[in-house]
């Protein structure tokens, strides 16, 4: 059986205003300590200026543009000093901004020479008042958006259509890309109306040919089991198998924002791909 690269792909740093102050080298240790070999350093990417009517909101969830040079010198440090320790990659998690995807091709633009590795990821849907987080609470979600769309259903759906074009964007990237967190819409499910698991499992496969055309990666994010309204992956286990089979880059992520979280889930990402290469004939 072939061995499977121990790689933490989506991480964050200091520079994330709603992580912690701990120095990067914490991270890296414990990823050591894990028998990790590649990690990805993939802090959020700026968001445009008044991206969202709730501005205080909005500044907690990413750093400004000007800390650009800074996290990228940064990050450029600590792969010098565990060089021969760890393999670091310089990556950014940059959002698929509904209505504006011109901006994070411009970003990317801008960047793509510190970076190695972009996580395309979907935080925003239009909603009450502007653009909303869907990870934020549970009782903004319903307000913002389930009383917007008139359904969790409608919601759903919409967070998908809005996943595929982000897929169309990650595939203009240069190097290795992915689509983080496929299934954060169900962050909160254990606290707002049910999801049905056939849409879910409906628009995933749907997902499926337009990463093959791609070439466009999965982020294996585990960081739903440490939610508790969520207490799962948010990628399914029949999803990865269904990657594998059609050629589908996977990459595990922990999306740590504080040390310990660094390796969580790891062993569900490895138990799945064990499982769907025992099952092949």
């Amino acid at each position: 059986m072939n061995s499977i690269l121990k790689w933490d792909g989506h991480t964050h740093t200091a520079f994330c205003p709603h992580g912690t102050s701990a120095e990067l080298g914490l991270y890296l240790d414990r990823a050591v300590q894990l028998g990790f070999t590649r990690y990805t350093v993939s802090e959020h990417s700026p968001l445009p200026k008044h991206w969202m009517k709730n501005e205080q909101l909005q500044r907690e969830l990413a750093m400004e543009a000007s800390e650009l040079p800074a996290y990228f010198d940064y990050v450029k440090n600590y792969k010098n000093r565990y060089e021969g320790v760890l393999e670091i990659w310089t990556g950014m998690e940059i959002d698929y901004l509904p209505g504006k995807p011109q901006y994070s091709l411009e970003l990317a633009e801008q960047c793509h020479h510190e970076v190695e590795d972009w996580v395309v990821s979907l935080h925003f849907l239009p909603g009450k008042d502007g653009m909303r987080c869907i990870d934020y609470t549970p009782q903004d979600f319903e307000e913002g958006l389930i009383a917007y769309y008139g359904s969790m259903e409608k919601v759903v759906d919409e967070y998908y259509n809005e996943l595929e074009q982000g897929v169309a964007l990650a595939a203009k990237l240069p190097g290795s890309r992915r689509l983080g967190h496929v299934n954060l819409i169900e962050k909160f499910h254990k606290a707002l109306p049910p999801i049905d698991p056939d849409q879910i499992r409906k628009r995933l496969d749907g997902l499926l040919p337009k990463l093959a055309e791609a070439g466009v990666g999965i982020d294996v994010n585990t960081a739903g089991l440490r939610v508790p309204t969520c207490g799962q992956p948010y990628v399914p286990g029949w999803f990865i198998g269904r990657c594998l089979e059609m050629g589908i880059p996977l990459v595990f992520g922990s999306d740590a924002h504080r040390p310990e979280h660094v390796g969580e889930g790891w062993n569900y990402y490895e138990e799945s791909i064990a499982s769907f290469r025992s099952a092949r004939p």
